[in-house]
């Protein structure tokens, strides 16, 4: 990661992120919820804690990173720096078991349980730090082969068997959509996955409140489907490409 690499207008990171809180406001107001109860999380992944401390500074204080040994270089450096309210980290990032130790060491959530393996990791590992670990379940609704998560197909499964980590805390599901040329072919996987979270939340007897899905180009469909949490990277930081 190079801290010289910079990408155009960084004075704009105010206007970036006003203008992605409006995209959110009109598609809430079109869809008659409260802009309020959808949160947003800056996608910061390679992008340098510089502007992290920007985004901060503006008033946004959730960022989603999916890459730990960049998270380990990163996220102490910025919290370490920044003298506001504290920040939230979230792992949005699919996360190896072998590696479960240093997510707990940087992140607040783990927003990838992905596998049972990988829950069975995390709650020896929050036992033995005396710690709740909030959650959320990724399921691949798209049913796409290179995406990680469980399968609509094994909810039950899910239901059954997550209760016996008494140290996660799943606060809901979690998603990324088929990625087309029209947002609103992502429409049917936001759907699903609020039906499934409907069902996992009758099942289990209490809310599960979020509903992790859209990004940066199918914002708008989320939030009319019920989305709660919004990852967005490009539109507040600019294009990867130009990060190494």
């Amino acid at each position: 990661m190079s801290e010289s690499i910079t990408w155009p207008d960084h004075t704009g990171a105010a206007d970036r992120l006003a203008a992605v809180r409006e995209r959110i406001q009109r598609a809430a107001e079109t869809a008659g919820r409260d802009p309020g109860a959808i949160q947003l999380v800056a996608v910061s992944k390679k992008f340098p804690g510089e502007r992290v401390l920007e985004m901060a500074g503006q008033g946004q204080l959730v960022f989603g990173e999916n890459r730990i040994q960049e998270a380990r270089e990163k996220i102490p450096g910025v919290n370490e720096r920044w003298d506001g309210e504290r920040l939230t980290w979230r792992m949005i990032g699919h996360l190896q078991r072998n590696k479960v130790r240093h997510a707990l060491d940087c992140f607040d959530t783990v927003d990838s349980v992905d596998s049972f393996r990988l829950a069975e990791a995390l709650n020896t590992e929050a036992t033995r730090r005396n710690r709740i670990l909030p959650v959320l379940i990724v399921v691949n609704v798209s049913a796409e082969s290179q995406k990680s998560g469980f399968a609509p197909l094994h909810m039950d499964e899910v239901a059954e068997r997550l209760p016996n980590w008494d140290r996660l805390r799943v606060d809901g599901l979690m998603t990324v959509a088929r990625h087309a040329g029209d947002p609103a072919h992502a429409r049917p996987d936001f759907r699903g996955l609020r039906s499934l979270r409907d069902r996992l939340a009758e099942r289990w007897g209490r809310e599960l409140p979020v509903l992790s899905m859209g990004m940066s180009h199918d914002l708008e469909i989320a939030v009319e489907e019920g989305s709660t949490m919004i990852r967005v990277g490009t539109a507040l930081f600019g294009p990867r490409e130009n990060q190494v």
